[in-house]
């Protein structure tokens, strides 16, 4: 059957509507240069609870074409003078458009890591996009399922005729759900990179395995069954923190991405933005409308329905 049609039964497909996905497929940073700002301030945090070490590493994953990075380093961070920013980005034309004050790498290497980093792992929208395997419970056991050509040529969903020894992954309960070993292995590797620091995973996610979805885009718009058309859309799964949390140990703290943004001063900087435009607006320069677009940014930043509505997990090392 379809993956759609096996969402209809169990659960497992969704065409609704997800944050930040309504429309306009975009990222927090490209947002504007407020999320960046924000982020500057959270591994000024961290730094500063570390004891301000002579290095601090930011490792930035899934960089893109570095709009993070220039966010950050725009905002010029109390850390500056001991920052150390690492861009992993497994696209050369992505890595192309890296400002010139990073490190930029197509992965981690033994150089880089040495003895190990102090300082923080950033994923944001990585783990959505890594590779994942649905299962469905069957006589009992969880089997994972193939993809093989129907009778009519298309494309169809069948269960393995193995089954794999799932059960500390997830309840007895959860009739389907979504494998990430892929997440799960990556995000014990930034752990173990780390001597000292955290790991912050921003990405739209669910508390519990029964709740994961797997969800479709082409051309900004939801886009249907996976199955139909392969290769037209982008592919993607909501992160499962119940299973990441069983494999590498629970989170220090979850919260939603407006709780962490206020809790690093989004309020603080917009408010400087009202601020500064209003005494400003009368000369109309470009700064001053970089100040009056914090406001802009900021809705859709926070906005509970959009990227609000993401969940930002953190786990502390060391």
């Amino acid at each position: 059957m379809s993956l759609a049609l096996y969402h209809e039964e169990h659960g497992f497909y969704s065409g609704a509507g997800q944050a930040g996905r309504r429309g306009d497929f975009i990222t927090s940073p490209e947002v504007g240069p407020l999320f960046g700002h924000v982020v500057a301030h959270a591994i000024d945090a961290e730094w500063a609870r570390l004891g301000r070490p002579e290095v601090f590493t930011l490792i930035d994953y899934g960089a893109g074409p570095g709009t993070l990075a220039r966010g950050v380093l725009a905002a010029e961070p109390e850390c500056g003078y001991a920052l150390r920013y690492v861009a992993v980005e497994q696209s050369v034309e992505q890595r192309a458009q890296h400002p010139e004050a990073i490190l930029s790498l197509d992965a981690l290497t033994p150089e880089v890591i040495g003895d190990g980093i102090v300082g923080v792992v950033l994923a944001n929208e990585l783990l959505d996009n890594l590779a994942f395997t649905p299962l469905q419970r069957d006589g009992g056991a969880l089997r994972m399922l193939d993809v093989t050509v129907g009778p009519d040529g298309g494309l169809t969903l069948v269960r393995s005729a193995t089954a794999r020894d799932l059960e500390q992954l997830f309840d007895p309960a959860v009739e389907s759900a979504v494998l990430q070993e892929d997440a799960t292995t990556w995000l014990a590797g930034a752990q173990s990179v780390l001597t000292r620091g955290r790991v912050i995973v921003i990405d739209y996610a669910r508390r519990r395995s029964a709740e994961v979805e797997i969800r479709t885009y082409a051309e900004h718009e939801q886009a249907g069954d996976p199955l139909a058309g392969l290769g037209t859309k982008d592919i993607t799964v909501d992160v499962d923190l119940e299973q990441l949390e069983r494999v590498v140990g629970p989170a220090d703290e979850i919260r939603s991405q407006a709780a962490w943004l206020a809790s690093h001063g989004i309020d603080a900087l917009v408010e400087e933005g009202r601020r500064m435009w209003d005494q400003n607006a009368s000369v109309g320069d470009l700064s001053a409308l970089r100040f009056r677009s914090r406001i802009r940014e900021a809705d859709a930043l926070l906005d509970p329905a959009g990227l609000g509505g993401f969940s930002v997990a953190e786990w502390v090392v060391g």
